[in-house]
């Protein structure tokens, strides 16, 4: 299906003087071809059987102008994430998308290399990453920074730097997700019963914890958390689906965490 296709690329990239291209960057160019066609069918909505029916060119053609509108599309929410971010203190979160993310738009190649995230991504989101690649990764990646600038803009910033502080002395060092160490603070003060205002935990109250968890199996307090959270979302997210799903992704591994931390006696290390 990109036989037209790869050749056009071959053409553009040499200039039309010479067809002689090494074989990484005769792969590098079928991959373009493929990612676009890959990414028509995506967004677009086209099934197979109309991929099908269409020439090897007007599928490449649909792809390649769909990913051209995705890379605007990131970049907008991008440019909306970058007003009044805050990185809390953390290298990670900061570098990688005040840093990082720029030089991502300035390398990026639609037309020879679409396939191609440049970005390692080092801060770690919630969601799993490793199915998409170029623009669609990157993409996946400010959406859910966005979703978290979301979250996190309840809190004042020294609020969520103290949450921070209390999970790790070297906070402003480590790479872990943001996000989720606030939310599980937050689990941990319904679970408690204890208002957000008192950060401290005492001993009654990591003993209420620990009497939640011991007295119902994994399944129940899954339940339990995603429950905590749709009111959460509800109540001051305005009920945000986005949020909701973004942030119930990580319960399934809150949950083990949990159950660990209580099973080993360490609910202070959590």
């Amino acid at each position: 299906m990109g036989v037209a296709n790869f050749a056009k690329l071959v053409e553009k990239y040499t200039g039309h003087e010479s067809t002689s291209i090494t074989y990484e960057k005769a792969e590098q160019f079928m991959e373009a071809v493929l990612y676009c066609i890959g990414e028509m069918s995506v967004s677009e909505g086209n099934s197979m059987i109309q991929i099908e029916k269409m020439s090897a060119r007007q599928a490449y053609e649909i792809g390649y102008k769909s990913v051209v509108r995705k890379v605007k599309s990131a970049l907008d929410i991008y440019n909306d994430v970058l007003k009044g971010f805050t990185g809390y203190g953390n290298h990670c979160l900061y570098d990688t998308v005040v840093k990082g993310i720029p030089e991502f738009f300035k390398w990026y190649n639609v037309e020879f290399e679409p396939q191609n995230t440049i970005l390692t991504l080092d801060y770690p989101v919630l969601k799993d990453l490793s199915p998409y690649s170029g623009i669609d990764k990157v993409y996946e990646f400010i959406t859910c920074i966005r979703t978290e600038k979301i979250f996190l803009s309840r809190f004042s910033e020294d609020y969520v730097i103290d949450i921070l502080r209390s999970y790790h002395c070297q906070y402003q060092d480590m790479v872990e997700n943001i996000c989720e160490i606030v939310y599980m603070d937050i689990i941990y003060h319904v679970l408690a019963g204890k208002s957000l205002a008192e950060q401290s935990f005492s001993e009654s109250n990591y003993k209420q914890i620990q009497k939640v968890l011991f007295q119902f199996d994994r399944e129940h307090i899954k339940n339990r958390l995603i429950e905590i959270t749709k009111a959460l979302v509800e109540k001051y997210y305005e009920d945000n689906n986005d949020l909701l799903k973004y942030l119930t992704a990580s319960v399934d591994d809150i949950v083990v965490r949990l159950k660990m931390a209580v099973n080993s006696g360490r609910m202070k290390d959590v």
